[in-house]
């Protein structure tokens, strides 16, 4: 499968190009340099001798770096080119591209070289959302610079422009009047740096610098990233592949907030969403624990910073609540959007006190535990005393902000993704499964916390007796007796939202399942309606909303079937979690290794492949990280006390799986696992 985008990226700055390395966004298009969700550049376009150049390669060489290999011409066939030009990007806050030409000719030549340069400096919801600017641009030539600058009221940004080699300066663009040598070349380095201006002009958020070349620096940081990883031994070259990708793009979206000084956390993904989110942030984290556990640790410190100390319905904040997202925008600046931060997210406060549990189970980091005592206490009451919206004991969702908060406040959060199994769409409040199972295992989790980290049995106590009844009038409530499964959600009035979702998995992941159900919870996930050979659909088939390609009513999200088959493992579901684990990992094949955020849920009879979902973000946090969370559950790795057990269960055409240098509590343990189970393909 191939994608005619080119995406270099480094935390929360990014640049989507055409193969040419060219930038000519319109409103509505997510090309273009963007920073701190403000694009920086819309209009970055080379040519030579005013005619446009034509892509002969394109060298993915890193994650924050690629190569163009262009030639001058529009036509597709090329005979005996006389110039090659050659575009090296490195993007690092800012970013960096070195202009080389070749002369292949016995004489001298004279070319004029041009870059067009432009910025609309569009807030990433504008171009989302085609929104017209409010602000106003201009354009000056300054101390050899080109400088390109937006102002509304107090909010400015520029975007400076240079280059190593005299220039031509005006204000749409740099020129160069060249002559190259017979077989010499020519290079020029552009540099292009955003800023963040407050009062005073004074930069918000420190320029990058020029003078010091990055590459070196980002190279070794890399290596020493996948150096510090479990290393991957396998008979199976895709899964080793897989593997790689996963820890190269995971490497990709760390993202560093100003109060985290230089400790990184998963931003969402590529393009939307390169900002931290609280439940993506967190599950990201979960996933990553036994390969990367620093992340959850960084995730765990600043969201417990920015957890919610007041009402605020503009922001659908509450005390102790997790936020949702974190933007640094025009739209929020102006409180156009809430996301300053905007904590409309129903799961993430429970499973900030799952994370934090489940990161000391592995570390042994006792001393975050207990420095986060009162955040975790503070989730655990946001529970009972503001999420109970419904009177039942259940966690529901209903948004205050009804003009720019979001609907649906679970992770599947798009318009229509809640709905009977009819096709109605039920009245809010919602309380939606996985909500109750999160609630459960945070406060089974906090109860392990209090007794253990927080010197408070009593607290333990009240916390296990709250998941008991939970668990209790749950299975009561939401159980679809003639079908046997749980239903998606409860409605305003208590009565059950009927459908079959994949949201059943992730209660089986949670515990908060009667033993005596899980058997027909793991048949459906497994059967024809639900799973597609690839994976577990997000709707099951015969569902009124079904859609293979409707974003949650149909499609396979990878990140969600890998809670799905860790929560399959959790009761003893080993050949079914294999299974899951085959149709994704075998999927990740399609996709050169990198799982997308979501894929079609046809039939695998049908399509003999997996489909392509047109608007999926790539890279994405937690389909980045849905193999390694896969790998732990086809490995059977669950930390117990100051040990790791390991109790594998392999889909056979996996072959050999060896896990070395799981780091923990215990030091380092290596894993080892044979494909003995035996899962067809994939159905």
């Amino acid at each position: 499968m191939t994608d005619e985008l080119i995406r270099i990226l480094d935390g929360n700055t990014f640049v989507v190009s055409d193969r040419r390395g060219d930038i000519a966004a319109t409103a509505t298009d997510p090309t273009g340099f963007f920073s701190f969700d403000t694009r920086f550049l819309s209009r970055w376009v080379l040519t030579v001798d005013d005619e446009p150049l034509t892509s002969l390669s394109t060298d993915d060489l890193h994650y924050f770096e690629s190569r163009f290999f262009l030639v001058p011409g529009a036509g597709t066939v090329y005979i005996d080119a006389k110039l090659t030009v050659i575009r090296q990007r490195v993007v690092e806050s800012g970013f960096r591209e070195q202009l080389t030409l070749l002369n292949h000719d016995d004489t001298s030549i004279d070319v004029r070289v041009r870059i067009d340069a432009g910025c609309d400096f569009a807030d990433l919801f504008e171009v989302k959302d085609a929104l017209q600017k409010k602000g106003t641009t201009a354009a000056r030539i300054e101390n050899g610079c080109l400088v390109l600058a937006y102002e509304r009221d107090t909010f400015r940004r520029t975007t400076t422009i240079s280059s190593t080699e005299p220039a031509d300066l005006d204000e749409r663009g740099l020129g160069f009047a060249v002559r190259i040598q017979p077989h010499g070349s020519w290079t020029t380095e552009l540099r292009v740096v955003p800023t963040v201006l407050g009062p005073d002009d004074l930069p918000l958020v420190p320029r990058p610098a020029l003078a010091t070349p990055p590459l070196r620096n980002m190279l070794q940081d890399l290596d020493e990233w996948i150096e510090r990883a479990p290393k991957l031994v396998s008979d199976n070259d895709s899964l080793t592949a897989t593997y790689h990708r996963s820890l190269v793009d995971l490497a990709a979206l760390r993202f560093s907030p100003i109060i985290a000084g230089t400790r990184s956390l998963p931003a969402a993904g590529l393009p939307w969403f390169m900002t931290m989110f609280g439940r993506d942030s967190i599950l990201t984290s979960l996933q990553a624990l036994p390969f990367a556990a620093e992340l959850a640790a960084t995730t765990l410190r600043v969201l417990g910073t920015w957890q919610g100390t007041r009402v605020d319905d503009f922001r659908d904040e509450d005390p102790g609540r997790i936020l949702h997202e974190m933007r640094y925008g025009e739209m929020t600046a102006f409180e156009e959007r809430p996301h300053s931060p905007y904590f409309g997210s129903a799961d993430a406060t429970p499973l900030f006190v799952v994370l934090l549990d489940e990161y000391e189970r592995w570390t042994g980091d006792a001393d975050l535990v207990r420095g986060l005592e009162q955040e975790a206490r503070a989730a655990l009451r946001w529970i009972d005393a503001y999420a109970n919206l419904q009177g039942n004991g259940y966690v529901a969702y209903r948004r205050r902000n009804v003009e720019t908060g979001l609907e649906n406040q679970c992770w599947k959060d798009s318009w229509d993704s809640i709905s009977y199994h009819d096709g109605r769409l039920p009245g809010f409040p919602r309380a939606t499964c996985e909500l109750q199972g999160y609630a459960y295992d945070a406060k089974r989790r906090g109860a392990r916390l209090a007794r253990e980290f927080w010197n408070d049995p009593a607290y333990a106590d009240e916390l296990e007796a709250d998941a008991a009844a939970l668990k209790s009038r749950f299975n009561r409530d939401f159980w679809v007796d003639d079908g046997q499964y749980y239903a998606l959600a409860l409605d305003a009035d208590g009565a059950q939202v009927d459908a079959l979702s994949s949201n059943i998995g992730h209660l089986l992941w949670s515990g908060i399942v009667d033993d005596d159900k899980a058997p027909a919870i793991a048949e459906h996930l497994l059967g024809p309606r639900l799973f597609s050979g690839w994976g577990v659909r997000t709707l099951a088939d015969g569902e009124a909303r079904y859609n293979p390609i409707g974003y949650h009513v149909g499609t396979v999200w990878p990140f969600d079937n890998s809670f799905i088959a860790w929560g399959l493992r959790r009761y003893g579901f080993k050949e079914e979690a294999a299974r899951v684990a085959a149709g994704i990992l075998e999927a990740a094949e399609f996709f050169a290794g990198r799982l997308p955020e979501a894929f079609g849920g046809y039939e695998r009879d049908l399509t003999r492949y997996p489909v392509q979902y047109p608007t999926a973000c790539s890279p994405q946090a937690w389909s980045t990280g849905a193999p390694l969370l896969l790998l732990r559950t086809m490995l059977g790795l669950e930390p117990t006390g100051e040990h790791l057990v390991v109790d594998p269960a392999v889909p056979v055409g996996t072959g050999r799986i060896e896990l070395l240098d799981i780091p923990g509590r215990w030091g380092h343990i290596d894993a080892f696992g044979r494909g003995l189970v035996d899962v067809g393909h994939g159905r």
